[in-house]
């Protein structure tokens, strides 16, 4: 999804959030800072709390007795939608049947970023957002596929 501040996003997002919790899936949402992991957790905890979802925000921040009850929330299913940074891909979180990934400003992560947070589960659903229109963001909105790349150069035999 590419749209400027404020276009719905987020709230495209929630839904999608909700029709996975609804299949009993958990959804996590990456951000880039810590700041917009927790503004994304609190959006869409407003929206999927009437329908009895909750979501939680795990960053690097979060430590000790802390992190260890988010996740021990995340691993029970009473935390259904995890927003967080680059901290949701470390080695000691697990993501039980994780079925949603978003990915929030897109653009600020590699692939091997995306690759480290879809091995925490089984063929995930990828979401991608952002409100920068840079060529990679139109492209996969174009072409629906991560792996388009866009050449500064012309192809062989072309003027």
């Amino acid at each position: 999804i590419q749209g400027d501040v404020g276009s719905g996003k987020t709230l495209v997002a929630a839904l999608a959030a909700g029709q996975a919790a609804a299949s009993g899936r958990l959804t996590a949402v990456m951000s880039p800072t810590d700041v917009l992991a927790r503004q994304q957790a609190e959006a869409i905890g407003r929206l999927l709390a009437p329908a009895g979802y909750a979501c939680a925000a795990l960053t690097g921040r979060d430590r000790g007795s802390a992190r260890e009850s988010i996740l021990a929330d995340v691993h029970a299913g009473r935390i259904q939608v995890l927003s967080g940074t680059q901290a949701l891909y470390q080695s000691d979180v697990e993501l039980p049947d994780l079925g949603l990934i978003v990915i929030d400003e897109q653009h600020r992560f590699g692939v091997a970023d995306r690759l480290r947070l879809t091995a925490k589960g089984e063929a995930p659903h990828m979401l991608v957002m952002s409100a920068t229109p840079i060529p990679r963001t139109l492209a996969m909105s174009v072409h629906g596929d991560m792996e388009v790349s866009i050449l500064d150069e012309k192809p062989a035999g072309r003027q």
